[in-house]
This record gives C-alpha cells, structure tokens and sequence, in this order.
C-alpha cells in the first residue's frame, strides 16, 4: 500500500504519530491506539481509523505491536527511501529549512537551495545555486519535490519553473494560491493563518 490510497488528512497525521512511537522507551513492545489518541489529544475514534488504513486492525486488549506499527506507518511515508527535494528562495526561512536535518526522518533529503540574488550563493554540504540551474539540476539529481518560499510575486514563476523542472510535488510557503497541472501535487503552508488561529484560540 503506498500514500496515496489513504486520505490527505491522515497521511498528513502520520508523521505525528511516528514521532511520538519513536519516542517511545524500547521495552513498550505494544501500544494501543487510544494511547496514542490519550498522548496526542487526539480522537480515540480518528486514530482507530487512521492507523487501521496503515497498518490493519489491533489486537484486542493488546494493541498494536510497537515496531510493527513503526515500520507500516514509515512505509506508506516513504521513510525506507530519501526522496530529493530543493528549495528556491535563500532568505531566512528558506536557509533555516535547508539546514533543517529533521525532514529525513520522514524520508525527505533537501540537497541544494536556489536563489536569484547572486550574493546568497553559497558552496557547502548543501550549496545554494543560480536558479538558472534548476532544471538541469533536479534532471541530474532525479528532484522530485520543491519548495517554494519567495515573495508571492515571483511566486507563480518559480513554482512554472518546478514544474518544468519536472517535479512531482511543491511545497509552497508564499502567500498566494498558485497553479499547477493536473498531475502535480500542491501543498499550500499559510504561516500567518496557522499563527491567527493560535491566537483566535488563546484569546476565546
């Protein structure tokens, strides 16, 4: 089974959970899923169903075997292969993701930033290119995911450039609703509308 056959909003919850089994100390052999909806303040009913989409039904009154629900859960996210992303936009949220090492726990490896400004070139570990590279680049280095985050108005240009650049999927920090083909999955993160409902929440 892959990720595509179970819903968005659970393929979405998973990581959470496989953050929260890997934390978990080696001796806790099973785990049910209302312990995990109880650790999570999650719905018991949600996360029955959600793990029963990856990795079947529990035992009664056992559970789920601990490292078995693991290695379902990081199947469907692809965690047993790296899949190659870039970033285009250097400024300080694109650097901070691309220095971010934790997105290969979830079976994605950033490995280079590109930038249009000449003066936030870099070399190193993961180099920061011309964006005049880009297609030559992801072709070479088989990229199947892009990031965007640059102003919303370049915006719909870098994100033409990824698909030229045959992606398969785009992550979009910018503020504005970009187009795609049909084909190439969108993921839109809205920073500012996740920071107002916080604060719509704290301030009920």
């Amino acid at each position: 089974m892959n990720g595509y056959s179970i819903p968005k909003a659970t393929l979405g919850r998973l990581p959470q959970y496989l953050a929260y089994l890997r934390s978990l100390p080696e001796m806790r052999h099973t785990i049910s899923a209302t312990a995990i909806a109880k650790a999570l303040s999650l719905g018991d009913v949600q996360v029955r169903k959600d793990l029963a989409a990856v990795s079947g039904a529990g035992k009664p009154k056992i559970g789920y075997e601990t490292d078995q629900l693991i290695t379902d859960i990081e199947s469907h996210l692809g965690c047993e292969r790296l899949t190659n992303a870039v970033l285009v936009g250097a400024g300080k949220l694109g650097r901070a993701l691309l220095d971010y090492d934790g997105f290969e726990d979830f079976g994605v490896k950033i490995i280079a930033g590109f930038d249009c400004n000449e003066t936030a070139l870099k070399k190193g570990a993961k180099e920061i290119l011309p964006i005049r590279d880009i297609g030559a680049y992801c072709r070479k280095h088989d990229v199947k995911i892009g990031i965007i985050t640059v102003g919303g108005g370049s915006a719909q240009d870098v994100c033409d450039k990824l698909v030229e650049s045959e992606v398969e999927a785009i992550w979009n920090f910018a503020p504005v609703a970009l187009k795609v083909p049909n084909g190439i999955l969108l993921k839109q993160e809205n920073l500012a509308l996740s920071l107002a409902y916080l604060n719509n929440q704290i301030s009920k």
